[in-house]
């Protein structure tokens, strides 16, 4: 467990009647305004010997005392789980993904997931919301691979959740999808949301859709099948499988959205042999780019197509 975190500020005639909360949001950017509310209320910030409350006005001279409690340990299980690290600092970890790995765990998968292996290996958590964890600000499918960004601090996590919201966050993808995609690139502007009947499944036909865009290029025709670049601006769940279906053209693989219906019309033994053998949903997280969050340079990471995608579109060239 963490030591508590000991901060103290002196107000300056520029702080004079600001209220505390804002004065410790200007002061100290590692933490969230709903964690400065969270410790004002629990008794941890002082102003001289007493504690106060977030409406508290300033005056010139006063000693503001914050003590952030230790944090506290989380009720997941370290697992020791091989993981592809890529880049790793005190504020962040980019990993490559397997296909097959839960990100988080929740019903049904308690254990083995990305969060269990990342406890296990990171020995410099400094806590996400006062507890031991790392903070999980994107995710990927179960069955989609490639990269992910995870911060390792309360600061980390709001600075790229807050790059997340404005859209600052680069993400390509690579896919390869059922049939010919006759156009060389074009966009999916179509709200995602849960599927109106089958509450497992999200749909362009919601009731309560959201906004999201994906934008597609293609890299390679095989005449059966097309291999795809694409660049999400928003992280709607399911975004680019859903988005794909509705194009008429979905992943390889796919079962949940059309992936392998879409077999039975194959006409080449080769070619559907092929994709019969594709047991996951063709699709990789090849490319991430953003901020880093404390430091604020530019950071770009790549991932290699994994063994399986890159055996189909191998098959699919010689097939075709």
């Amino acid at each position: 467990m963490n030591a508590p975190r000991q901060r103290t500020y002196v107000a300056g005639e520029e702080d004079n009647s600001l209220r505390l909360d804002l004065f410790l949001t200007r002061r100290d950017p590692s933490l969230s305004r709903s964690q400065i509310r969270r410790l004002i209320d629990g008794g941890h910030v002082r102003v001289g010997a007493h504690p106060a409350k977030a409406s508290h006005r300033l005056r010139a001279g006063d000693t503001v005392f914050v003590e952030a409690p230790a944090a506290t340990e989380c009720d997941v299980i370290p697992q020791d789980i091989p993981l592809s690290v890529i880049y790793e600092d005190e504020s962040i970890l980019v990993v490559d993904k397997p296909a097959g790995m839960v990100v988080h765990p929740a019903a049904g998968h308690a254990r083995d997931t990305l969060v269990n292996a990342i406890l296990f290996h990171c020995r410099d958590l400094s806590g996400i919301g006062g507890v031991l964890r790392p903070g999980i600000v994107h995710r990927l499918d179960k069955d989609t691979s490639g990269l992910l960004v995870v911060a390792k601090s309360d600061r980390a996590h709001q600075a790229l959740a807050d790059q997340f919201k404005r859209r600052g966050i680069q993400k390509t993808y690579q896919a390869l999808v059922h049939g010919n995609v006759t156009e060389d690139r074009g966009v999916v502007e179509l709200p995602v949301g849960r599927h109106p009947v089958d509450r497992k499944k999200m749909s362009t036909r919601s009731r309560r859709g959201r906004d999201a865009v994906t934008h597609w290029r293609v890299c390679e025709r095989f005449g059966a099948a097309t291999f795809l670049e694409l660049d999400i601006e928003t992280g709607r769940t399911h975004q680019i499988r859903v988005h794909l279906n509705a194009l008429g053209h979905p992943v390889v693989g796919d079962s949940v959205y059309g992936g392998t219906k879409k077999i039975r019309t194959v006409e080449n033994p080769g070619t559907r042999a092929a994709l019969q053998a594709m047991k996951r949903q063709a699709l990789h997280a090849a490319r991430l780019r953003f901020a880093h969050p404390v430091r604020g340079d530019v950071m770009a990471f790549t991932s290699p197509l994994p063994a399986d995608m890159a055996a189909l579109r191998e098959a699919l060239r010689c097939s075709g």
